[in-house]
């Protein structure tokens, strides 16, 4: 083969690639590079940044490879050998100084978006943000509003460009809240509250599951997240408003036991300090005969920093 076809070749073949794969990527929905939030925006951005400053060191050492493995095959007489070489300080200034300075690059990028993208942190806006708080079950997901005195099953409904401040926990196995196209995931965990922070900057429907296996049901631990106008959050609460379920704390006892397979479902009024009597069974000593679990101890509950 002539030496220009090869090196046409050896040229030709990772760009080749790289085209294929960027194709491929835009063909499919991939969630975490649609994103459809300020956050899952910055996140997506932090991962392409970091995958293309990686890409310089990975490209050339996968050319690299394949053409010493052509050039210096046993059948290429004409290859000259070169005892001494990997003695140059050239070579050795070369491949320790980019990678160096690669690794310094993305350092000082995660640091700074580590900070920026910091869950607990919450997001600045000229509308006021929606309290949602979470309750990780088995296998299903509780959503309390506590502004609005309302709940809901396997769907959460907020409004576009509208921060949301999530409060979640867990009254099952340890468990982990996640939208891909708003956010990262955050752990639940019993007896503990953690917080996250999202805004969906358009309307739409977003796949929310969970991301840490949690038992037989795990695979259909699904829910919706709903961005919608204003308009259509408050019609969507009055809906709910209309149910006639109470999630009384027996109510939920109920609701909390192991199900799969959960309908959505609305719950018009919610009983004071419902979150806080779910963290508190984990967390006090002695039984509330009230409310069948525990209480009486400790009048807060922990708060853990994901």
């Amino acid at each position: 083969m002539n030496k220009k076809y090869k090196l046409a070749l050896f040229i030709l073949l990772p760009v080749g690639v790289t085209l294929l794969a960027t194709l491929w990527l835009r063909g499919h929905d991939i969630a975490v590079l649609n994103s459809k939030g300020i956050i899952a925006n910055r996140e997506r951005d932090l991962m392409i940044t970091a995958t293309l400053l990686m890409l310089i060191v990975v490209i050339p050492v996968f050319a690299l490879t394949f053409f010493i493995a052509w050039k210096y095959r046993a059948s290429n007489a004409k290859a000259k050998y070169k005892p001494d070489w990997d003695h140059s300080r050239v070579a050795e200034f070369t491949w320790w100084a980019v990678p160096t300075v690669i690794i310094f690059v993305l350092a000082v990028i995660t640091w700074k978006g580590t900070h920026e993208l910091d869950p607990f942190k919450p997001l600045s806006a000229s509308t006021e943000p929606v309290a949602i708080q979470v309750v990780a079950l088995q296998w299903k997901w509780l959503f309390i509003y506590p502004q609005q005195n309302i709940a809901s099953v396997n769907l959460v409904q907020f409004p576009e460009d509208t921060p949301i401040n999530f409060e979640i926990t867990a009254d099952a196995p340890m468990n982990s809240f996640w939208i891909p196209q708003l956010g990262g995931q955050v752990y639940a965990m019993s007896g503990m509250k953690t917080r996250l922070h999202l805004m969906a900057d358009e309307t739409g429907n977003y796949r929310g599951s969970s991301a840490n296996i949690s038992g037989e049901g795990f695979a259909g631990m699904k829910f919706t997240a709903r961005a919608s106008a204003q308009t259509d959050f408050e019609k969507w609460l009055q809906s709910a408003k209309n149910s006639p379920a109470h999630l009384s704390f027996k109510e939920y006892n109920k609701l909390a036991k192991p199900s799969k397979g959960n309908l959505v479902t609305y719950y018009s009024s919610t009983e004071a300090d419902l979150l806080g009597k779910i963290v508190r069974k984990f967390t006090t000593p002695t039984l509330d005969r009230e409310y069948g679990n525990r209480s009486g101890g400790l009048s807060n509950y922990g708060e853990v920093h994901n």
